[in-house]
């Protein structure tokens, strides 16, 4: 499953991203952080469902290999994707897999919030060069920068209006997630195994500690010291008993180690039973590059949204992004048993496992597409509002990207819905149109617009 990031590229690893692979031979946490406003976040996450909400029970139990919480009064079983609250009433409230990543919205934006305030309001920390390592780590980016112009063209060339900072540390993050996503998405995928991919967090943490493997991890690693990005991971999974209530707490969950989390889940599951399960695995594996890339990018100083609503936007538009490659790859995902689709929206739809395998274009299969393809645009939409946030020199390729990734739907549309033998892609004649949109639109200042109420919030 090709994962989505913040720019246009082609699926064909770097000599880089192979390499990598010759350094190679979980149970999830809860949480329970209060979600927020989430009026207009549900309107994205469910089409006329019923989760999220408080639902009473009549016993609640852990089981011993934690991979389902028990106890639902309708009789089925939940998914240890979502959690619950105790109520004053007794009821137990669930929280989704979207209000769980909103947590760490929140959280990762009071990381960046804390981070800044102790450099004086700087969103960059100044060069500290050690003799020697000047030119090393000029070649490391500079090479960076060379893969993102081969496999992202057009994303690349919005970086170049950045200023030189933030230009290079986006070249870095790129490049780690794309080695990230080759490791079970590329040419040695079948080789991949979980220990292959607790051998990669540990080599990210060695990055993080400043033990770089490679000239790519000494970018990430250079980067992640300079600007307000976070990865750590505190597995603490412990229950409070406090007045008979049953709580379950999370600590920190952030995006590098999450997206690694994203490619353990491509390992293990090749089906989602709903939408729930699905947000989950787009947050991994894309929403996690928006909550990576915002420090970097930069918020205008005259916004006045919140830095939450900013982290939001990014969030969304790492979904929006990944639920595009999902609708535009069923076919390709299909021939290798693979389903990102939920399967009891498919169920509700009159449709299975075996129509997809069939590949025919039906009835059936044009309205349920309608419907993907409607809360992928709102999920967009929900994206668009962050963007004008962003500082001057960062809209530019990010508006590029949101309203190029967009139009594989249009693509798809165009298609008649046949994303099973026929690839949606927007062409080039197309990009180029997009671009002085994209460039016209990042001319728009915060302060040229009235802010949402979440962004007041």
């Amino acid at each position: 499953m090709t994962v989505a990031l913040f720019w246009v590229g082609s699926a064909t690893p770097s000599t880089e991203v192979s390499n990598c692979l010759r350094f190679l031979d979980s149970t999830r946490v809860l949480d329970t952080t209060k979600f927020g406003n989430s009026r207009d976040r549900s309107l994205l996450f469910k089409l006329g469902d019923k989760k999220g909400r408080k639902q009473k029970r009549e016993s609640c139990s852990v089981n011993p290999d934690l991979g389902y919480i028990g106890g639902r009064s309708n009789g089925s079983k939940l998914p240890v994707i979502s959690s619950m609250v105790a109520s004053n009433a007794g009821e137990m409230a669930v929280l989704s897999s979207e209000e769980m990543v909103y947590n760490v919205v929140l959280r990762q934006a009071a990381l960046v919030k804390k981070e800044l305030k102790s450099r004086g309001d700087l969103d960059v920390k100044p060069d500290v060069v050690l003799p020697g390592t000047l030119n090393l780590l000029s070649e490391a980016y500079d090479r960076c920068g060379e893969v993102c112009a081969e496999y992202a063209k057009t994303f690349y060339l919005g970086t170049l209006l950045m200023t030189p900072e933030r230009r290079r540390a986006i070249w870095a993050i790129y490049v780690w997630c794309r080695r990230t996503d080759e490791l079970v998405d590329g040419p040695n995928a079948s080789h991949i195994t979980p220990t292959a991919l607790d051998r990669w967090e540990a080599r990210l943490e060695d990055l993080f500690q400043g033990r770089p493997f490679d000239m790519m991890d000494a970018a990430l690693a250079d980067t992640v010291g300079k600007f307000p990005v976070d990865i750590q991971v505190v597995g603490s999974l412990y229950l409070n008993f406090k007045l008979f209530q049953l709580v379950l707490v999370a600590i920190g969950n952030k995006p590098f180690k999450d997206m690694i989390e994203g490619m353990r889940m491509d390992l293990r599951k090749s089906r989602y039973q709903n939408f729930d399960e699905l947000y989950l695995y787009c947050y991994y594996v894309a929403g996690t590059v928006g909550l990576m890339s915002v420090p970097v990018m930069g918020i205008a100083p005259e916004s006045q949204a919140s830095m939450e609503s900013v982290y939001n936007a990014a969030l969304a538009l790492g979904i929006a992004n990944q639920l595009t490659n999902i609708l535009r790859d069923v076919g390709e995902d299909a021939r290798r048993g693979r389903v990102y689709l939920p399967q009891d929206e498919l169920v509700l739809a009159g449709l299975s496992d075996d129509d997809i395998f069939a590949g025919k274009v039906t009835d059936k299969w044009r309205s349920f597409m309608k419907n993907q393809i409607k809360r992928a645009r709102m999920f967009f939409d929900e994206a668009e509002k962050g963007v004008t946030e962003l500082s001057a020199a960062s809209r530019w390729p990010v508006w590029a990207s949101l309203l190029l990734y967009r139009q594989i739907l249009d693509e798809i549309e165009a298609n008649d819905y046949n994303n099973f033998t026929k690839r949606a892609y927007v062409r080039k004649t197309k990009k180029i149109v997009a671009l002085p949109v994209a460039y016209a639109k990042s001319l728009i200042s915060p302060t040229s617009r009235e802010p949402s109420l979440l962004e007041k919030t």
